[in-house]
């Protein structure tokens, strides 16, 4: 009767995952079990110890100690890290754990990375960069960028008044006397700004989206975007409002209308001198960013871009001397690119090791996401994995000799932690229980946090150790007593025949199951999203359907939830079988399913409902 209460019934997933600077705790949003449905996330931490039992944090402690466990960046030693945490910079000492408030200002700093010597921190604030020296605390500013249109001098009069303005000059020596010491002031001014920051400034409506400044100092890029006036969205009307009448709701832009341009600058310092890059194919004029990375030694940075039709993506490399642009990897797709667009499972893996002199990163070369290095000029591109599976996530080791990779290649219903050498070779397996393991590893990558699910349990948060075989111990109990009181079934995975020769993974529901008699129809259920991962051995991305599948199947339905084609963990090929033809090859899958329960459970095809 209660299913639909959602989470209140069969809890919250832990989420944020951190670890604190020392190791001793790990961090996480969450509820406890049987929360009201409206109460937001709450912040939790636990010991990194067997057994120990969640602590909630009030708002005054997770603010506390927030700086302990916020992502940031690692000096060159390892031995601190310097992060933003509620706008403002914290250092953390990792030998000690003691925490130093660096800023503390109205203004938002963002993006804090060490300088090579870890002496000084570079960050950003309003849309440029600036320097903070450790020592004094002095902040210096580095670049002088500015939202908007460059100032121009007053226009001269023409006509009637620029002929009596003419006849003022030659007629009045302290007329020209003025003109002379104005231009003088004016040159004076000229020379003076040249000797400080350079000004630049953006095009009308252009936003700054970040900056990224080198470890050594000596270089940054920006990056920016102009919106698009007059945008055509979809509206969708609203019912229940505040206001009791009818509010459309405007959600998402029509596909193929007008798209917003961006571009990328790279800045010499201390000169200031700007030039913007191209780093889009010569067949194109704009595209958009997706990430950008300095190695450690601040000598160079590697770009992730996509063309505005989502068909090529390119890795290129940026000289920090000269911005000069190199491509290291270019992927074409005449669908779209994984990734495009922020779809994808690994759509940010991307990186440097080999102190600065190799790039990683993951492409679909071969028709499935897999792992390659290259160097920075795109030469010796090695494929690390290989496989009908996909790497799903991707971390370097600190002393940049191992990744750690979450992969499907067992099957692509379970999800596993691996541990493999940056050079490729076997992979060693970390995890091993079925299932779904997302593992966020600890400073000194000897421990994990594992939020892991099963198909009939929901995530829960479990400590590892990084080992094979290692045993999971469970920190988090998530679902009311009530749901875990109940005994839900594991449905079976089977593969329906598909009229194309392939076959389609499905869950199947059986009233057997439920200890129900069949009544001779059945029902399938259409997972949303389009790319996504919903039959496996994991808790499904749609809780409540999961439980009122086993509710119809005790009332003598079969039900069916199919993978059908465009959902993701299959490859490129699966990935884009409804390239412009929604409704076409996702369609006829369900159709297949429907003669695969006729074929196997003698139910006509007239009694199914989807």
């Amino acid at each position: 009767k209660n299913i639909m209460r959602g989470p209140e019934l069969y809890g919250r997933a832990p989420s944020q995952v951190r670890w604190s600077a020392d190791g001793r705790w790990i961090y996480f949003m969450w509820n406890e079990p049987g929360a009201p449905f409206t109460e937001t996330l709450k912040p939790y931490r636990v010991r990194a110890v067997p057994g120990a039992k969640p602590e909630r944090l009030s708002i005054a402690q997770a603010d506390t100690v927030g700086p302990l466990f916020a992502r940031g960046s690692y000096s060159a030693d390892r031995s601190m890290t310097v992060v933003e945490y509620n706008g403002d910079l914290y250092m953390n000492d990792m030998r000690s754990g003691a925490t130093r408030r660096l800023t503390q200002t109205i203004a938002r700093e963002t993006s804090p990375k060490f300088s090579l010597d870890g002496r000084t921190v570079f960050f950003i604030r309003d849309n440029n960069v600036f320097s903070l020296n450790i020592a004094s605390a002095a902040i210096r500013q580095l670049t002088d960028i500015r939202a908007a249109a460059a100032p121009a001098d007053s226009a001269r009069p023409t006509g009637m008044r620029g002929r009596l303005e003419q006849q003022q000059k030659d007629l009045f020596e302290v007329i020209r006397d003025r003109a002379i010491a104005d231009s003088i002031a004016r040159a004076d001014r000229l020379a003076r700004e040249s000797l400080g920051l350079k000004t630049y400034y953006l095009g009308r409506n252009e936003e700054v989206d970040g900056l990224a400044v080198s470890p050594s100092g000596t270089s940054l890029l920006i990056f920016t975007h102009t919106p698009v006036q007059g945008v055509r969205t979809a509206e969708v009307p609203q019912y229940v409002t505040s206001s009791g009448y009818v509010e459309n709701l405007r959600i998402r832009d029509f596909v193929g209308d007008a798209q917003e341009t961006s571009r990328v600058a790279f800045i010499a310092l201390p000169s200031g001198n700007l030039t913007w890059l191209k780093p889009y194919p010569t067949d194109t004029t704009t595209g958009y960013l997706s990430q950008a990375h300095w190695n450690r030694t601040g000598t160079a940075a590697v770009l992730s871009s996509y063309t505005y039709d989502n068909k090529t993506r390119l890795i290129q490399s940026v000289d920090a001397r000269t911005g000069a642009i190199r491509t290291v990897d270019i992927q074409r797709d005449s669908a779209w690119v994984l990734g495009a667009s922020g779809f994808g499972p690994c759509d940010q893996c991307l990186g440097w090791y080999d102190q600065g002199r190799r790039v990683w990163f993951t492409s679909e070369r071969d028709g499935y996401g897999h792992l390659y290095t290259a160097n920075a000029d795109g030469s010796d591109r090695r494929q690390l994995t290989q496989g009908k599976w996909e790497v799903l996530d991707v971390q370097l080791s600190a002393d940049e000799k191992t990744f750690f990779i979450h992969t499907n290649e067992g099957s692509p219903f379970d999800e596993h932690l691996y541990r493999m050498s940056v050079n490729g070779g076997a992979r060693e397996r970390i995890t091993s229980a079925r299932g779904r393991h997302t593992v966020t590893i600890s400073p000194n990558e000897t421990m994990g946090a594992d939020v892991y699910s099963y198909v009939n349990r929901p995530p829960e948060l479990f400590l590892i150790n990084i080992r094979p075989g290692t045993a999971m111990s469970q920190l988090t109990t998530s679902p009311s007593k009530e749901w875990l009181s109940f005994k839900w079934i594991e449905p079976e995975i089977v593969q329906v025949p598909a009229s194309d020769g392939l076959t389609v993974p499905a869950h199947i529901y059986k009233p057997s199951d439920m200890g129900a008699q069949p009544n001779g129809a059945a029902v399938i259920f259409v997972h949303g999203a389009g790319y996504l991962h919903n039959v496996g051995n994991f808790w499904s991305e749609y809780p409540r359907e999961y439980m009122f599948n086993q509710f119809l199947a005790s009332k003598g339905y079969v039900v069916m939830d199919l993978d059908y084609r465009a959902s993701s963990g299959y490859g490129r090929d699966w990935r884009t079988a409804i390239y412009r033809y929604m409704g076409g090859r996702d369609l006829q899958d369900q159709v297949d399913a429907s003669k695969y329960l006729q074929k196997n459970f003698n139910i006509n095809p007239e009694r199914v409902g989807l």
